[in-house]
């Protein structure tokens, strides 16, 4: 198969498309023929070598955790899935940006996203699903995203309205009008967020979903008043001091089915910044590197 890789880390110029061996599906995995894969901050942070003493991985190593594709092969245990169907979903830390990927967690793509948007929602929506689950039922809740324009962001803008809340979502001013088209009530972020946010939400805050890990966590604790209504996704080192939740991603083919939900019932569309060729992703890399990436960055292999 044709797969990007790269044998050691580093920057961009260490990733090539070159032939790499097929990979099986263990037992409870399926295998699918990728039509697009994700990119995330964690794919080139893992590249560089910035995390490789928590999230080390075996080299030559194939980027990307998200992808969508038609099932062309099926573990021995698992169930409810058969060869030729669209789903999208997660594999390992690494894998997905080839012609063939493993998925441990997977769903049905609805029929309504493009190959594009389906590869965007995978990590993005799991993440952001995670972060909301702590806060309970939403509805009737006013939330603040902070980051509300990144991939995780964007997702728990239209989950968390989905579920009935208000949402305040911080970001720069040029995407400002992109937060009003989620259906959020967008501010700048940064230096007096508080005053801002009280002339929004004068009745208050209740809960807060930090996605950026911008150094801003502490004035959010500040703004919701109580450090159990902050959930981050982000922020890894200040959560804990905090006394923050701390909502990981994960393998949940559950959560990627209530995406998938949403999705079908038109309240969830992933939103795509822009999609790269599979030759082209050392461009795509050095583009989600940049920063300020709205919505997602995504691979069409």
């Amino acid at each position: 198969m044709r797969a990007a890789r790269y044998h050691e880390y580093g920057g961009t110029d260490t990733l090539i498309v070159e032939e790499a061996p097929d990979p099986h599906p263990g037992p409870s995995e399926i295998r699918i023929r990728v039509s697009a894969a994700g990119v995330n901050p964690v794919d080139w942070k893992v590249r560089n070598g910035a995390v490789r003493d928590m999230l080390p991985v075996e080299l030559p190593a194939v980027p990307g955790r998200d992808a969508v594709g038609v099932v062309d092969a099926i573990g021995d245990e698992v169930d409810g899935v058969a060869i030729g169907d669209r789903v999208f979903g997660l594999g390992s830390l690494t894998g997905a940006t080839a012609e063939l990927a493993l998925l441990s967690a997977w769903a049905p793509a609805p029929a309504a996203w493009s190959d594009e948007e389906a590869a965007g929602a995978g990590l993005a929506s799991v993440t952001a699903l995670a972060g909301l689950e702590v806060f309970g039922p939403l509805k009737g809740r006013t939330l603040l995203i902070e980051g509300a324009a990144g991939g995780v962001g964007s997702a728990a803008v239209e989950i968390a309205l989905a579920r009935g809340a208000t949402v305040i979502g911080t970001a720069g001013e040029h995407n400002h009008g992109f937060l009003a088209s989620l259906g959020a009530r967008a501010t700048t972020y940064g230096e007096g967020l508080a005053e801002r946010v009280r002339s929004l939400a004068p009745d208050g805050i209740d809960f807060v979903l930090d996605t950026a890990a911008s150094g801003s966590l502490a004035d959010l604790v500040a703004i919701a008043g109580d450090p159990t209504r902050v959930s981050s996704v982000a922020d890894h080192v200040n959560a804990p001091l905090l006394g923050t939740h701390l909502a990981h991603a994960r393998n949940d083919s559950a959560l990627l089915e209530e995406a998938a939900d949403l999705g079908r019932q038109g309240l969830y569309t992933p939103r795509i910044e822009r999609s790269y060729p599979l030759e082209e992703i050392v461009e795509a890399h050095t583009h989600s590197e940049r920063g300020h990436v709205r919505g997602k960055i995504v691979v069409r292999v």
